[in-house]
């Protein structure tokens, strides 16, 4: 029954394919990017399915093909989740995006699109200077009991590639072209830490009727609106005055008696009483009035948050900002559980990168050149939406399936709380247990199951395991 559910929202992507075999390989693809136990590219979805070897040059082909259009599938999943609505977060009745960047290690010296990355949250686990793609990714909250997911929606790798030194887009402008790609039909609100507090995305939000909600630096200024001259006087030369007294935006704290106090509506925050103050103020990189929130925590101490829906309350905004973090949770499951940045593409033909490269800057290239990295960078993509859209549907069926999938997990764990969902792997479990029975039993009623049945490799574990 789990992988009947499975079968059923796949079934609905098969627009974004020009041909049913696109289709079938891309199906096999998520089932195998679902089940398998180690993250090593396409070799690992050829082992998960217990496909015979003729099978790995056929799924090298269908990322590169041009038959899986990235666009079509990027919409009709996102058409699928908010005609499904598997929980998803709803604040004035407009979804909640979050957006952040990621940036994961890449080996090779011949993959297009790879460049030296600098971060900032260095770690033991993490560099302070890496070699690899540097992307950025949206997803919408979604609520399952008491957990909260941000479901994926779409990634691209937005560094590493220069087609024309005349077009200087820049990683803002990339975010508002990822946001229209996923053709939303509705306004929303979209989250974002202080990187994305700028003009430039504001503007392109508000031009659509959508809305941001971010963090502010400490050092940020604001305005008060211009105090209109008198009537009884004539006016001035020149044009009025808009903006007045300037402030500091975390000046807004110093006066104790402004402040109002609350209970956190932050996620999995209990007994902790908030002070705040909200105002109303001009901000001059767009030149509109925004409001913004100054918010006095017992311990990280002061917060500062920004919202250009003037209708927002304080403690709403407060609230969804402070579930901006489950995108990099998100990113957590994406990287360790699912393999959806675990491509090797690699392109022969291609000059040989130095450690210390930055942008690849194309306009001096030959023709054939540059259409062997066009081709290359969208199977990169490809590859990420899929391992997106199959952490998603874990997800969906983790949120409106829970107890058939703990009936299916057949393992041990050593907590279960029965109040939250299962996790994505949790789920990944359950279906990797019960694939053999769906491959027996759902012949006659699912054409996926004849075309992995006629792709099996007996002479190996995997494919008579699942042959059984």
């Amino acid at each position: 029954m789990l992988w009947n559910h499975w079968w059923n929202l796949v079934c609905q992507l098969r627009s974004a394919c020009a041909r049913t075999r696109t289709f079938l390989w891309m199906s096999l693809c998520l089932a195998g990017i679902t089940v398998r136990k180690d993250l090593l590219g396409v070799t690992s979805i050829v082992r998960a399915r217990g496909l015979e070897p003729a099978g790995y040059d056929p799924l090298l082909d269908f990322f590169h093909s041009p038959a899986l259009d990235l666009d079509k599938l990027t919409c009709a999943w996102c058409a699928l989740l908010f005609r499904l609505d598997p929980g998803i977060l709803r604040v004035n009745r407009r979804p909640v995006l979050v957006g952040h960047g990621i940036k994961v290690a890449k080996p090779g010296r011949k993959m297009p699109g790879v460049k030296k990355l600098h971060q900032q949250s260095e770690s033991n686990n993490k560099a302070e200077y890496i070699f690899g793609h540097s992307c950025q990714a949206v997803a919408v909250l979604s609520q399952a009991l008491s957990s909260v997911f941000a479901l994926p929606l779409a990634c691209r790798i937005h560094e590493g590639t220069v087609f024309s030194n005349r077009d200087h887009p820049t990683l803002l402008d990339k975010m508002i072209l990822l946001l229209d790609s996923l053709g939303l039909k509705q306004s929303f609100y979209f989250v974002a830490d202080a990187y994305y507090a700028s003009g430039k995305v504001v503007r392109g939000l508000l031009t659509r009727g959508n809305h941001l909600v971010t963090r502010v630096k400490s050092n940020s200024v604001a305005f008060f609106p211009a105090t209109p001259p008198p009537k009884n006087r004539p006016r001035p030369k020149g044009r009025p005055a808009k903006y007045g007294k300037k402030i500091r935006v975390a000046a807004l704290l110093k006066d104790a008696g402004q402040l109002q106090e609350a209970p956190s509506p932050v996620y999995a925050e209990k007994d902790v009483i908030l002070r705040f103050r909200a105002a109303d103020l001009l901000w001059r990189p767009v030149g509109i009035l925004v409001r913004f929130v100054v918010v006095l925590h017992p311990q990280p101490g002061a917060i500062l948050r920004m919202c250009t829906d003037l209708t927002l309350s304080p403690l709403d905004i407060i609230r969804i900002y402070a579930l901006r973090f489950k995108i990099e949770v998100s990113f957590k499951q994406a990287l360790q559980v699912i393999g959806a940045y675990a491509y090797h593409f690699w392109m022969a033909a291609m000059t040989p990168l130095r450690r210390v490269s930055g942008n690849q800057y194309l306009h001096r290239k030959s023709d054939a050149y540059r259409h062997a990295v066009r081709r290359k960078i969208p199977a990169y993509h490809r590859h990420i939406q899929l391992g997106l859209i199959a952490q998603g549907l874990l997800q969906i069926l983790s949120a409106t399936q829970s107890k058939l999938v703990w009936r299916s997990f057949g393992s041990w764990i050593r907590t279960i709380r029965p109040g939250l969902a299962p996790s994505e792997q949790v789920v990944a479990i359950a279906l990797r247990n019960t694939l053999p029975e769906f491959l027996a039993t759902a012949a006659k009623t699912s054409i996926l199951v004849k075309f992995i049945q006629d792709r099996l490799d007996l002479s190996r574990t995997e494919g008579t395991s699942l042959a059984a």
